[in-house]
């Protein structure tokens, strides 16, 4: 039965190539596929748009006698990386680690659950809350200790409260990072205590805190300057104290996370915003004792050149799509679309240049569904990929078959002949 609908398929196609050569049946045939003469599509070519262009001028000198080993500035709206140095380099990143701690209790936890301090909890090396064995605290309160004054009996106790036991709670650190595609991190301890598998890069850090601020539970904990409460017994009161000074010292800052160990030197994660422009750099091993101030001026320097040097910019999306020939279809072309034509906006310098590209195929094979992509508009920043935007089919175009051709010859014959 397949051979015979093949073989008539086959025929009709012959007859109607045949006919073709007739002028009234060829004129006739050219308004529909696959008779029908469609333009070769020629690719668009990759525009360049500069900061000229934009009218924009501004620059600031790079940061100079930095101090960090490694260090990164993101623009937190696309963690786009503004300046760095071994930004990939894995590092030990002291108690920056409870920036992750935080997020994961936030999004699993119930802040007004029951915490119980194990002994292994209470165990752990100062800075501690010094909760005793067996002491019950609420969720909620715990976060303020974990993130105000670093507690690491703290992160302890909500990593095993969380995740079951420590390496339970890490699991789910590591799936997050995962999401996140960060391959360049692993973790151990909630707390960021030395271990040699416990670690993560500049960059990587600074795209665990641009994941954390869009949590606002998250920004209400690491900005609020101090805290008091009880364990759920009510035999013992705390207050804990933000030890961030870069929250108080910086104009515009949001805070988030300090850190020191011995392997890791002092750390810092901060974020900050001004005029609608929100930045996150990371510090790693910037100095060791005496020298605590050293990730306060490094910090600066960072989110001053970030803010003096660039300009917020908007780029619309407006070049013409052509259509895309099809192949086996009835329909010859189809018209394309972007999946999205809202403005977006990029921080710019300067000699920043942004060139869109695309990739798109020359012709497709039928069927082809509505909303299929069939490829992309690429917007790169320097050698950098800022956006993609996915380029969508707009019409279903069925596979021609044998129904198809016989109603060209139908119509064919009764309207010509």
């Amino acid at each position: 039965m397949q051979k015979l609908i093949s073989s008539i398929i086959y025929s009709i196609c012959l007859i109607l190539l045949s006919l073709a050569y007739i002028n009234e049946t060829r004129d006739f045939l050219s308004n529909f596929a696959p008779f029908c003469e469609t333009e070769n599509v020629k690719p668009i070519s990759p525009q360049t748009i500069t900061s000229e262009n934009l009218g924009i001028s501004t620059s600031a000198d790079m940061p100079s006698n930095m101090y960090s080993k490694a260090y990164c500035l993101i623009d937190a709206d696309s963690n786009r990386i503004l300046t760095s140095k071994d930004e990939d380099m894995k590092l030990p990143m002291a108690s920056t680690t409870k920036i992750m701690t935080c997020i994961i209790a936030l999004e699993n936890g119930d802040m007004n659950s029951i915490v119980t301090a194990s002994e292994y909890a209470a165990s752990m090396p100062d800075v501690q809350l010094n909760m005793k064995a067996g002491e019950r605290f609420f969720l909620q309160d715990l976060l303020f200790s974990l993130m105000l004054e670093s507690h690491n009996d703290t992160a302890v106790a909500i990593a095993e409260h969380i995740g079951g036991s420590v390496e339970g709670f890490a699991k789910l650190m590591n799936l997050k990072a995962q999401e996140l595609g960060l391959g360049n991190t692993n973790f151990v301890t909630p707390n960021g205590l030395d271990d040699d598998n416990h670690y993560t890069t500049a960059y990587e850090l600074c795209c665990i805190a641009s994941y954390a601020i869009q949590n606002q539970d998250f920004m209400d904990i690491v900005q609020t300057p101090s805290h008091q409460f009880s364990n759920y017994d009510g035999t013992r009161e705390y207050s804990v104290n933000n030890k961030d000074a870069f929250l108080t010292s910086y104009s515009g800052a949001l805070g988030i996370k300090t850190g020191f160990t011995g392997n890791a030197g002092y750390c810092f994660c901060g974020a900050a915003k001004r005029n609608g422009i929100t930045l996150i750099s990371s510090v790693l091993a910037c100095g060791w004792p005496p020298n605590k101030s050293y990730k306060w001026s490094d910090t600066k320097k960072l989110m001053d050149y970030g803010f003096n040097g660039y300009t917020q910019a908007q780029i619309t999306p407006k070049t013409p799509l052509p259509n895309i020939s099809v192949s086996d279809g009835k329909e010859a072309d189809v018209p394309i679309k972007r999946t999205s034509t809202e403005s977006f906006n990029v921080l710019m310098s300067r000699d920043d240049i942004i060139t869109v590209s695309y990739e798109l195929p020359r012709k497709l094979s039928a069927p082809i569904r509505s909303g299929d992509i069939i490829g992309y508009e690429k917007y790169t920043i320097n050698d950098g990929l800022y956006i993609s935007i996915p380029i969508v089919v707009s019409k279903t175009i069925d596979k021609t078959d044998s129904r198809y051709f016989a109603n060209i010859l139908v119509r064919m014959f009764f309207e010509n002949y």
